[in-house]
């Protein structure tokens, strides 16, 4: 859940500026939170009102509120049209999206679970109450999954078997950095992220490896981050720094979950 965020901030400067390197500042004033961690944090909160056992249909109802709630706080954040049209009226029906927002928000939901399939299964109710197309629930689920097994001490390649029942991840980075361009569906996204995480030697040097394909930066490297997280774990330092870019509301969110579900660990 931290690393979705910091990838969310690092990333966010080269969004629409790609930088095609490993090579570069993590953290500068152009940096900000964006509707990533903004919708991340949506999840922890909808998360934060149970205290053993979730049902995923209250979840769904949890989180629908905590979207609009938090959402409506942060309406320039950088939403997609549809979701910000969701936010903004009030929405409570998915509209069959295959965005790659249902994988870069689901990371809370796999220090909440308690096992694979429980986490399985509140990935896919996190998705479907906007990102119901198969893709976007294929995304999340993927995405929650890998964060489970990440912390629960399985290895490198277990979580790569994990990640290819879902997806087919048959190119290195190198192949795809020179023409690889903006896509914000999970399908064109979510294994180019689980790639980046593979490739890598350390959490920050997964999220480099996620901002250095370019395409939707702060996303892959807030799905990158996510999964290098529960994997390597985060330097306090860079977790420090990018707390400091939130908000004290957004703050707070963060560190009850982290406090709640995350350092209990």
């Amino acid at each position: 859940m931290v690393g979705a965020i910091i990838g969310d901030i690092v990333g966010s400067r080269f969004e629409f500026d790609n930088h095609k390197s490993k090579d570069f500042e993590l953290f500068t004033s152009k940096c900000s939170f964006t509707d990533d961690s903004v919708m991340t944090l949506a999840v922890a909160k909808a998360l934060l009102s149970f205290d053993e056992s979730i049902d995923t249909e209250a979840f769904k109802r949890e989180l629908i509120k905590a979207m609009h709630e938090v959402g409506m706080r942060y309406p320039y954040c950088g939403y997609g049209t549809n979701f910000y049209n969701w936010i903004l009226y009030g929405g409570t029906e998915p509209y069959n999206s295959c965005g790659n927002g249902s994988a870069m928000r689901v990371s809370p939901v796999a220090y909440a679970a308690r096992d694979l399939a429980e986490c399985e299964s509140l990935a896919k109710a996190s998705a479907e109450i906007t990102h119901n197309h198969p893709e976007g629930v294929k995304g999340a689920v993927a995405v929650a999954g890998a964060i489970y097994l990440a912390r629960t001490k399985h290895t490198m390649q277990e979580i790569r078997e994990y990640a290819e029942s879902f997806y087919a991840i048959d190119f290195t980075l190198d192949e795809i950095r020179d023409d690889y361009g903006f896509h914000e569906t999970c399908q064109q996204s979510v294994p180019q992220s689980f790639e980046a995480f593979f490739e890598s030697t350390g959490f920050e040097d997964a999220v480099r490896n996620a901002v250095s394909i370019g395409g939707d930066s702060d996303t892959i490297a807030a799905v990158t981050g996510s999964i290098a997280e529960a994997f390597y774990g985060i330097d306090k330092e860079i977790k420090d720094t990018a707390f400091s870019y939130l908000d004290t509301y957004l703050l707070e969110i963060a560190e009850n979950f982290v406090n709640k579900f995350i350092d209990k660990e």
